[in-house]
């Protein structure tokens, strides 16, 4: 391959299209006529002797090749755009920049209270706009309109860069005059109404019923492993909610025990451990590649993990 043959900006309109998967759509977000684009894939095309994009009933589909080269090509671009940025330090005690993140109920509960109390006193001007999962999709993350997104998950996009914050464990929170209290094995489980939380993932959630096994999540998967199933009387997607609805006098919520932790200290409320095996969560840290160099946003990663570390140690 002769490299003088290569426009880089063949690669910049490869990674809209890729992305867009639509030519007047990718044109509009790069400032160019449609003809400009249509062309600029007739060289893509003939770059990679490959169709690249291939018009379907379902719209403009990738090829195989395609879907490979896309993570490639936006590493490539990450690369050029680290390149030629100028280089800065990040004067964290002056800086008043804002960073949104994305971070589930779950990693809100636990986590932001801890964080902001040590950036206080090192970043006294940084502003934390926190995001819910529906309020973003993939693609807002990788093209780095939000700094990172906070959550469990279960894939992320091969591009991404990632670190895991902790790994919890699962615990019962209930009334301390729920009857189970008295023997809480797993009969006692089971006999129990119970409360659902969602393992939020990102973009617009949808309702849920006892008969969805396949999305009920961790939980309620290794009571199947088991052979049973309990009675969900209440879905919700906020822990918080989960935790005040405990309270009932009948209602059991099983919850990751970072959360569980936060009511140790309420008389009303008791923690117990589970009569059954669930396999431990990871709450991770994603960005984009686009990020992966920026010296505010390292600051802000390595801020995350050491928080989590700490907490994860004392529990």
């Amino acid at each position: 391959m002769n490299l003088s043959r290569i426009d880089l900006n063949l690669l910049v309109y490869l990674d809209v299209l890729l992305r867009e998967k639509n030519v007047t759509r990718a044109a509009e977000q790069l400032g160019i006529t449609q003809p400009a684009l249509s062309n600029g894939l007739r060289r893509l095309r003939d770059l990679f002797n490959d169709p690249l994009l291939v018009r379907t009933s379902e719209g403009m589909t990738p090829t195989e090749r395609a879907v490979e080269l896309q993570p490639q090509v936006r590493t490539i671009l990450s690369a050029v755009e680290q390149a030629v940025l100028p280089v800065s330090e990040f004067e964290v005690t002056e800086s008043s920049r804002v960073f949104r993140i994305m971070a589930s109920d779950y990693a809100e509960s636990t986590l932001l209270m801890p964080l902001l109390f040590k950036l206080r006193d090192e970043a006294p001007n940084i502003t934390l706009d926190i995001l819910t999962p529906s309020d973003v999709t993939f693609q807002d993350l990788e093209q780095g309109k939000i700094d990172m997104a906070i959550n469990r998950f279960d894939r992320l996009p091969q591009s991404f860069h990632q670190a895991t914050v902790w790994r919890d464990s699962f615990s019962c929170l209930m009334s301390s005059g729920n009857s189970a209290l008295e023997n809480f094995d797993m009969d006692a489980f089971l006999a129990a109404p119970h409360i659902w939380v969602s393992k939020t993932g990102m973009g617009v959630g949808r309702g849920m019923s006892q008969r969805d096994s396949q999305r009920l999540g961790w939980v309620d998967e290794a009571l199947a492993e088991c052979g049973h199933e309990r009675q969900i009387r209440v879905f919700t997607r906020h822990y918080q909610v989960a935790a005040l609805l405990a309270k009932h006098p009948d209602l059991i919520a099983t919850l990751p025990t970072q959360v569980a932790n936060l009511y140790t200290d309420d008389p009303r409320l008791a923690v117990r451990k589970p009569p059954f095996m669930i396999i431990p969560i990871e709450l991770k840290l994603a960005w984009s590649p686009l990020l992966q160099h920026d010296p505010g946003h390292i600051w802000l990663r390595r801020r995350i993990v050491e928080v989590g570390e700490e907490i994860s140690g004392r529990a």
